[in-house]
């Protein structure tokens, strides 16, 4: 996989790049990621990359001169076959205004050969870079931050170890939180794990079976890996109705788990006192 990222602040990216999965997908050949300073494609004195917006308004906007000249340097195929499905390759706006980056989007992305990000500015980028250059504009959150460096390097992360090779152990991506039915193709986890299918993911305990008066599930050493599935995926349940609800509509809830669900409910609710 191709990543080409476009920004007026190349140095950020040393360090994001540089360490971790992004940096042993690089390394294995999996990924090639390219920093472009915009700077590069202005014509005056002061290397201007933004100017105040027609009409009025607080801050400065991100002009077109420089983003449309830096994309006809990557010779990239026109807009329509990118649309039309027929090359693998997305431009990719950052922006507050996007749609909302998820796993799912991560592994449509992981699936393309190129993948262009335009790292936008909180004050915005000229609409017309919106409209003629990217194919669609994402969003890490609802919240705004002072420019898409962070943004791309968190889609960046989320994207490259999805490459298949890119994690020592590809079952692990399979049984993360967030990843759903549709991507659990090929799931090949023990029956003591529990794939998450949309759900935020169980809790984990480690060496020593009792730390400072703290003990260990009494399941989890059990032996008894059946019993530990259903463990699991009562407590991604709990966890997932506590933290984030909203998840359960879209997860891929079996028979059992809406009777677990259910329970949980159940238990969930205040018990009233008999006078």
């Amino acid at each position: 996989m191709k990543i080409d990222i476009l920004t007026i602040f190349p140095d950020f990216f040393r360090g994001p790049l540089d360490y971790g999965i992004t940096h042993r997908a690089v390394e294995m050949g999996l990924a090639t990621i390219s920093i472009h300073d915009l700077r590069e494609f202005t014509h005056d004195l002061h290397r201007t990359v933004d100017d105040r917006p027609f009409g009025g308004g607080e801050g400065m906007v991100l002009k077109p001169e420089p983003l449309f000249e830096c994309m006809d340097s990557l010779a990239l195929p026109d807009r329509q076959d990118r649309a039309a499905g027929t090359v693998k390759q997305s431009v990719i706006l950052l922006s507050a205004q996007g749609q909302r980056f998820t796993q799912a989007i991560a592994t449509e992305l992981a699936g393309l050969e190129r993948v262009v990000l335009i790292c936008g500015r909180y004050e915005g980028v000229d609409e017309r870079v919106a409209d003629f250059l990217a194919d669609r504009e994402l969003s890490v959150g609802d919240y705004v931050l002072s420019g898409g460096e962070l943004a791309a390097a968190v889609i960046v992360e989320t994207v490259t170890r999805l490459l298949p090779g890119a994690v020592g152990n590809a079952a692990s991506i399979e049984q993360e939180s967030f990843t759903t039915g549709a991507e659990l193709q090929n799931v090949s986890g023990p029956i003591s794990t529990c794939c998450s299918r949309g759900l935020l993911d169980y809790p984990h305990y480690t060496r020593p079976a009792e730390f400072r008066g703290m003990t260990v599930p009494e399941i989890l050493v059990s032996g008894n890996h059946e019993a530990i599935r259903g463990w699991r995926r009562r407590h991604a349940l709990e966890k997932t109705l506590r933290n984030r609800p909203d998840l359960l509509e879209g997860a891929a809830l079996s028979e059992e788990d809406k009777k677990l669900l259910a329970r949980i409910t159940e238990d969930r609710r205040p018990k009233s006192r008999v006078t």
